[in-house]
């Protein structure tokens, strides 16, 4: 059946008739072929980039590339200064930003409430205590800024206030969980951290989609740390920015090699991921793969139905060439290489839509999840 000659004349007929028919109805059968392959990918694209961009919202503008942070026995890092000394001593860092972070609370409304039996209005958050300028250059965090303005080194008692910690920035209502009410830029609230109580104005108010951002309080760190006193600078996070081109885990182990390990957690931002974010990858992964199947059978079935029709409007053609002799066999596979014609010119303009212009485009601006920037996302990873 498949011998040689029949090969080649299946390809001569297939040639003549790609060459001999309409244009239109080529052009009409390669973008069926397109739209059908870039649903292929696409639809689970989607999926696997919904929380891929969650990921790289949190690498970006929390842990950054790698995080050290405190051991689960310890509640901050034992000999941070030496540390921070080691990692900026490494080539591989461009930025880092070392954090103070502890639970408090703050108290809004507390001088119009007159009534002591009033519910105070209270809500309870994690205090970051941050260098500004340090933690800006690793994570960009003014750049969320929804009103008032950023901190600026020597902003003591002023805060930055997560938008979910203000009640008209609220779409959810989570049992148990308290936001401030009238509160906006230039409003005083009552902080109390460690047991030490104090006013502080709110200079800022910032949304982002990671919760840490939008859920805590930031102030400068040297106010916090007196709060704390945690006079020995032992600092609870520090995040690292690598160079563009160094893998994140080259330094993770180079501070590993220099003991660094011994006295807090060193990880990757994907070493950090906790593990309901990683069961979350793996499912998404499992329904992209199944959308793909089906879609794979799909457009299987699409490539049968336009070449069936194709041989159907054309019996008059393969009945002259059996006449002539023509094996069946040749006339079958004419119609396979057709097949895969339209399939190969299908995939090319799917690959050149989507690296050349989709991917790109959904990356520079990516969907508007509530809790994600979705973008195309095609494999896990760096």
């Amino acid at each position: 059946m498949f011998s040689s000659l029949n090969i080649r004349i299946g390809f001569f007929l297939a040639k003549r008739q790609i060459r001999r028919s309409n244009p239109w109805t080529t052009v009409l059968i390669i973008f069926v072929m397109f739209f059908t392959f870039l649903n292929l990918v696409v639809v689970s694209g989607i999926l696997v980039g919904l929380l891929q961009g969650a990921i790289n919202a949190v690498r970006t503008h929390y842990t950054s590339d790698v995080i050290v942070s405190s051991l689960n026995n310890k509640t901050y890092i034992e000999n941070s200064p030496e540390i921070i000394n080691i990692i900026k001593s490494l080539p591989q860092v461009e930025h880092m930003s070392a954090r103070y972070m502890e639970g408090g609370t703050l108290e809004a409304n507390y001088k119009t409430r007159t009534n002591d039996k009033e519910k105070p209005n209270i809500a309870a958050m994690s205090i970051y205590g941050i260098n500004p300028v340090a933690e800006n250059k690793v994570t960009g965090i003014s750049k969320f800024m929804v009103e008032g303005e950023y901190l600026a080194p020597g902003d003591y008692d002023q805060i930055l206030l997560g938008a979910y910690l203000d009640k008209k920035y609220m779409d959810f209502d989570y049992p148990g969980f308290t936001a401030l009410e009238n509160i906006k830029p230039g409003v005083k609230v009552r902080m109390v951290v460690n047991g030490v109580e104090r006013e502080v104005t709110i200079k800022g108010i910032l949304k982002a989609k990671v919760d840490q951002l939008s859920m805590g309080v930031f102030m400068i760190d040297s106010q916090l740390r007196s709060m704390i006193g945690r006079n020995d600078y032992n600092v609870d996070e520090i995040s690292i920015k690598v160079k563009p081109g160094t893998d994140p885990a080259d330094v993770r182990d180079i501070l590993k090699r220099n003991g660094v390990d011994k006295v807090a957690k060193v990880q990757t931002y994907i070493d950090a991921q906790p593990k309901f974010i990683k069961d979350m990858i793996a499912t998404f992964s499992l329904l992209g793969n199944m959308l793909s199947s089906i879609g794979l059978v799909v457009a299987s079935i699409t490539i049968f139905i336009v070449i069936f029709i194709n041989a159907i409007t054309r019996r008059k053609f393969i009945g002259i060439l059996k006449g002539i002799g023509i094996n069946e066999a040749a006339i079958e596979i004419s119609y396979v290489l057709q097949s895969f014609f339209y399939a190969l010119c299908g995939s090319i303009v799917r690959v050149i839509v989507l690296y050349g212009f989709l991917e790109p485009w959904m990356t520079a601006h990516p969907i508007g999840f509530s809790f994600s920037d979705g973008i195309l996302g095609f494999g896990w990873g760096c």
